[in-house]
């Protein structure tokens, strides 16, 4: 498994995950990914299923770099697959930003 780095503080992170180059229809369709593709194997209320939570709680103990790369390389070795061919950077920063609860 990936070493993961320690969370950081959000003003850190802020130009990575700002969403200001998302458009409001593309978050929109990215937020349906998060529900039924995320929730696919994490859980439609992202309790967990065959996949660990994502809950913003366990979330915010990881850092956000750590979050958008699991979410951009996947996990080897295990069911979760890469996104980086379907979502951009910004994307997978936008979604972690979701997940983290720092947009809504």
């Amino acid at each position: 498994m990936a070493e993961v780095a320690p969370a950081r503080s959000g003003a850190e992170v802020a130009p990575a995950r700002s969403g200001a180059e998302i458009a409001p229809s593309r978050q929109a369709k990215l937020k349906d990914m998060v529900d039924q593709d995320c929730g696919s194997c994490h859980g439609m209320t992202r309790q967990g299923g065959l996949g660990s939570p994502l809950l913003a709680e366990d979330l915010n103990k990881l850092s956000a770099e750590a979050v958008i790369e699991t979410i951009l390389e996947g996990r080897p070795g295990t069911p979760m697959p890469p996104w980086k061919a379907m979502l951009s950077r910004e994307e997978a920063a936008w979604i972690a930003a979701y997940l983290m609860g720092e947009m809504k």
